[in-house]
């Protein structure tokens, strides 16, 4: 007996078509410093950094967790691969940078060339909407490691900032105002949870009153990304520091980049949550304490500013509609 790659669940023509319907979907997000096309060894990025007097990249890597469940349902594949994106964008801009380039990792067991399509189309239009290039990626097929129509993604993305405009919370003091800016939902953490509760009760394809949409559309909301309105405030070097609320919570992260001797004093009540958030801890019967360390509870990113400084950076933020949320003691 003969056996063959595609025997054992290896279709190399599903990976040349695949590479063949994104060639130009990344080509677009391609600018002159891009010195390589889809399909070498590596990605090619100019290292010159006219613009800047000493700069420092800044690089992170991350996945999407278990919202892809709900694309595995839904069959709407093209949303996942901006979420991750705008995450990525978003934790390097924690640090003051500004994206550069953006690596995709696409796992699968069986190919569908179609749905790898979708997945990378949202990988580009989140690349286009922060002036990030995608240079290059993986996308592997492998047999019995995924249920059937299931796959995984993670991406990398490298950035670059000024080194004395990074922002790493060395200037936080007590006094300092914390900024809210809201997020569009769940983000991309807390599913495992979420799922789990609204599960219980709901399917994806309900249509629930006060979400004003299906559990599923309010679930795959696109994870924002701030970068076009915090990134001319670490230009200005109005930030003493920046939090992601990522997994963890507000607390869990904000409190990474405290120094020593300083706390978080958080009002709790100075923002209204969305209502995705009362409907999970409505049906599940989650405490607040668990609430507030699985999900960022509709605030996005905090920016943390000098006294001085707060009626400036909210006046800036206007367009994501600020909120005070508390300051640091």
């Amino acid at each position: 007996m003969s056996f063959t790659y595609k025997d054992s669940g290896v279709d190399i023509s599903a990976g040349e078509e695949t590479v063949d319907r994104i060639k130009p979907l990344v080509r677009s997000t391609h600018n002159a410093k891009v010195l390589s096309d889809i399909g070498l060894f590596g990605g090619f990025y100019d290292g010159k950094f006219e613009d800047y007097e000493h700069p420092i990249l800044v690089a992170s890597t991350d996945g999407v967790g278990t919202k892809l469940k709900i694309a595995f349902h839904t069959g709407i594949h093209n949303t996942i691969g901006n979420c991750l994106v705008n995450h990525c964008v978003d934790d390097i801009l924690a640090c003051g940078a500004r994206p550069l380039f953006f690596l995709d990792y696409f796992a699968t067991g069986k190919l569908n060339p179609e749905v790898a399509e979708q997945v990378i189309s949202g990988f580009v239009a989140g690349c286009n909407e922060n002036g990030t290039a995608l240079i290059g990626g993986e996308t592997a097929e492998m047999p019995s490691l995924y249920s059937e129509g299931e796959y995984d993604v993670s991406g990398t993305i490298v950035g670059v900032v000024e080194k004395k405009k990074i922002v790493n919370g060395k200037k936080i003091k007590k006094g300092d105002i914390l900024i809210g800016l809201p997020s569009s939902g769940l983000h991309t953490n807390g599913y495992s949870l979420a799922r789990n509760v609204l599960l219980s009760k709901y399917k994806y394809e309900d249509y629930v009153e006060e979400l004003g949409c299906t559990i599923a559309e309010s679930l795959l909301k696109v994870h924002i990304s701030y970068l076009n309105t915090v990134a001319p405030l670490v230009d200005d070097e109005l930030l003493h520091g920046i939090s992601h609320i990522t997994g963890g919570g507000i607390i869990g992260n904000t409190k990474r980049i405290l120094p020593e001797n300083t706390e978080l004093n958080i009002n709790w009540n100075s923002w209204t949550r969305l209502p995705i958030f009362d409907l999970i801890q409505k049906t599940g019967n989650v405490s607040e304490e668990e609430m507030r360390a699985a999900f960022n509870l509709g605030i996005g990113m905090i920016l943390v500013v000098d006294q001085s400084n707060a009626d400036l950076v909210f006046e800036r933020c206007k367009d994501r509609n600020p909120v005070i949320i508390g300051n640091i003691g």
